[in-house]
């Protein structure tokens, strides 16, 4: 536990026995008057001076942190308290969890259940986008070229038994929908045993470094498949162009979509009107600073463990820590 919860916690005890009477005898005699849970947080909240918050770098974002500023100006002012954006990656986000340089991180699933790990961190809303076919869920996919001899079959197995063989490029070795999901299928299938065995399956594996050289190595013909996000077959991933020389050979829903993290050394209290204001940025008034972040419509309340489920079930069939 942190130095400054373990301040919280003294000055909550200290209040609770701070009532006392002297008995006729002049002892001191200690009143036993615990502090209603209510009061408790009212007193916990009162010690929440300020917020930091990290909105990690992703590909499709520009000027973020004049964007991530507005977004925090809008919260210190619904909030009370002064709320400070911070732009760094994934990795750099949970470690500000981790260490208490920060109390909220917006994260992508799999930083996500590391931040769980090693702060204690929940995520409490996730990102809905009008590309997302599952609101909040997505599809990971597998594009192949549009003229392909290769062919969507009645099952997944038989669908992804036609890829022995094959030159793939997967997304990066750390992407969810573009390795980590269309992998744990793989294992699931029984088709490979793990990660690490891969090659014995497709004739060469390359990684693309972002959704985009994934699915141009495909159009070029240096790949007979990809595997990427539902959402990079639009721009600005790819043009029209590229898009129509490609198609979906195989999908698997249900991939998490980005959310909010917030670490277990806020109060609930504080935590709770912090949701109440991040959820404000869906109304129209509000909406466009939400939109300008990631391009995300709307944020809607999740339970953390059944929104990351599917993440945290390929992780582990994959041979990955989070």
């Amino acid at each position: 536990m942190s130095a400054k919860r373990n301040l919280l916690s003294a000055s909550v005890a200290f209040v609770a026995l701070a009532s006392f009477s002297i008995s006729t005898l002049g002892a001191v005699k200690a009143i036993a008057a615990p502090i209603p849970k209510q009061n408790r947080q009212t007193l916990l909240a009162q010690q929440q001076k300020s917020l930091t918050i990290i909105f990690p770098t992703r590909s499709d974002t520009t000027d973020l942190q004049n964007k991530a500023n507005a977004v925090a100006a809008f919260l210190s002012k619904e909030l009370g308290i002064p709320v400070k954006a911070q732009i760094g990656d994934d990795t750099a986000a949970v470690e500000a969890l981790r260490a208490n340089r920060a109390q909220v991180a917006f994260l992508s699933s799999r930083p996500a259940l590391k931040a769980q790990q090693l702060a204690n961190a929940r995520l409490y809303l996730a990102e809905v986008r009008p590309n997302y076919s599952g609101r909040y869920t997505y599809n990971s996919v597998l594009v192949v070229p549009k003229n392909s001899p290769l062919k969507t079959l009645p099952t997944a197995k038989a669908t992804i038994e036609q890829l022995r063989g094959k030159k793939i490029v997967f997304t990066s070795p750390t992407s969810g929908s573009g390795f980590i999901i269309p992998v744990s299928q793989m294992v699931k299938l029984g088709l490979v045993p793990n990660r690490d065995r891969l090659d014995n399956f497709f004739g060469q594996i390359s990684y693309g470094g972002n959704y985009s050289k994934a699915l141009q190595a495909v159009v070029r013909g240096q790949a007979d498949v990809a595997a990427v996000s539902e959402y990079a077959l639009n721009p600005p991933y790819i043009t029209p162009a590229e898009k129509s020389q490609l198609r979906v050979l195989y999908k698997i829903p249900g991939v998490p979509a980005h959310g909010v993290a917030i670490d277990d050394s806020v109060p609930p209290a504080v935590r709770e009107k912090l949701i109440n204001a991040l959820l404000k940025l869906n109304k129209p008034e509000n909406n466009q600073l939400l939109r300008n972040l990631y391009n995300s419509t709307e944020l809607v309340r999740v339970d953390h463990d059944r929104h990351l489920a599917l993440m945290r079930d390929a992780l582990k069939l994959s041979g990955i820590e989070p």
